[in-house]
């Protein structure tokens, strides 16, 4: 069997993911910040060192200004309907996810305004289109770091520079980048980080985080829920500062220990390398079904425009199909259809069939490439 489908989740993990949520199961299993016992602390300890592993690899300063959450679609709505008000101005692109779209489609039904930028056909877009968009009520740039489709690379430091010039808050997903490209919250001028724990971070599932720039007044931001954090118990009243202003409830313990050891592992291979190994696997896949006639590639061709996914199709098979064959006959996992971003798949004229999406990881081999070059080509001249 060929894992192809890292760009929905990442699989398998590191074997100290597994090693590390089974000694929390054994060992700790107790609710942080809640009990002043032994296996308490060590828990929140844990939880402790997972906001310091993502500080250091995504250059924030202050820990405590990474909020965990379930994933990075809690994170986007967090922050977005946190922060903005009625009649708020937003700016996006036309190659959004639906965790970005549907909460801002939702939001403008409530009063804020939206524009959305139309990318080019391969996904990329010019920082100058966003510019020209920006009113006097404008209050944030909203953005992917890539496409989950195409894997298109977006300009944000570019386009930090703009809204650090405009005065005006920057909200990125990065669910496709954390961990396999490298990033700085403060150089790339964000405010707003949303990262997802089960994808390049080689977390579990149901893990994931906001990082909240010191740009940001955390007291001005309204959190999606309320209720104990283990701190202030005497007041009735939401604590107003981070990060547990923003983390009621019991927290997913097991899960950001398995969070910790993957961040941990991304830290010690280096982000840099990591994405030089993937960036070599998707030239060569690239390269290979290029060749091949009866396959449509779409995104850009340069490694430096793009992230290892890459979307194609069959001149004469449904992506469905397509799919099916590459499972069935040759073992290949990936993801047919419209990948929950409908506005891409507009924007790279696939709407409303979609494309077989491949998304790669560090622990896809050259081989892997080989076969599903070879499985395309034949699939190709037998349909």
């Amino acid at each position: 069997m060929i894992y192809f489908d890292n760009a929905a989740t990442s699989w398998p993990k590191p074997p100290q993911v597994k090693e590390a949520m089974n000694r929390f199961m054994e060992e700790v299993g107790a609710n942080p910040g809640r009990s002043g016992h032994v296996l308490s602390i060590e828990a929140a300890r844990m939880i402790y060192e997972a906001r310091e592993a993502l500080s250091a690899l995504f250059h924030v300063k202050d820990s405590s200004r990474i909020v965990f959450t379930l994933n990075a679609t809690e994170s986007i709505n967090l922050a977005l309907k946190g922060l903005l008000k009625y009649k708020d101005h937003v700016i996006t692109s036309s190659m959004e996810h639906n965790s970005v779209m549907r909460p801002l489609r939702d939001l403008e039904k409530r009063g804020i305004a939206l524009t959305v930028v139309p990318c080019f056909e391969d996904g990329t877009l010019d920082p100058r289109e966003v510019e020209k968009q920006i009113q006097s009520t404008t209050r944030m740039i909203v953005l992917n770091h890539a496409s989950n489709v195409t894997g298109t690379l977006l300009p944000v430091r570019e386009i930090g520079k703009i809204a650090r010039e405009y005065n005006l808050l920057f909200l990125v997903d990065a669910a496709q980048t954390a961990g396999a490209y490298p990033m700085e919250v403060d150089k790339d001028g964000i405010d707003l980080l949303a990262f997802s724990g089960h994808k390049s971070l080689y977390g579990p599932q149901g893990t994931g985080g906001l990082v909240i720039g010191e740009r940001i007044n955390e007291k001005e931001m309204i959190p999606l829920k309320q209720g104990g954090t283990g701190s202030r118990s005497e007041f009735e009243e939401q604590p107003d500062f981070l990060p547990d202003r923003l983390e009621s409830g019991t927290p997913n313990g097991v899960g950001i220990a398995g969070l910790l050891a993957g961040v941990q592992f991304v830290l010690e291979k280096g982000v840099e390398q990591i994405r030089q190994k993937e960036i070599t696997l998707i030239e060569k896949l690239i390269k290979g079904l290029k060749e091949i006639p009866q396959v449509k590639l779409y995104g850009p061709e340069s490694h430096k425009d793009r992230m290892a996914t890459l979307s194609f199709n069959f001149t004469h098979l449904s992506p469905s199909d397509g799919a099916s064959h590459l499972e069935k006959e040759f073992g290949i996992l990936c993801r047919p259809g419209l990948h929950c971003a409908p506005a891409a798949h507009h924007t790279i004229g696939t709407f409303p069939e979609g494309t077989i999406r491949f998304g790669l990881s560090i622990f896809n081999t050259g081989t892997d490439i080989e076969t599903a070059i070879q499985a395309i080509s034949q699939i190709s001249k037998e349909r």
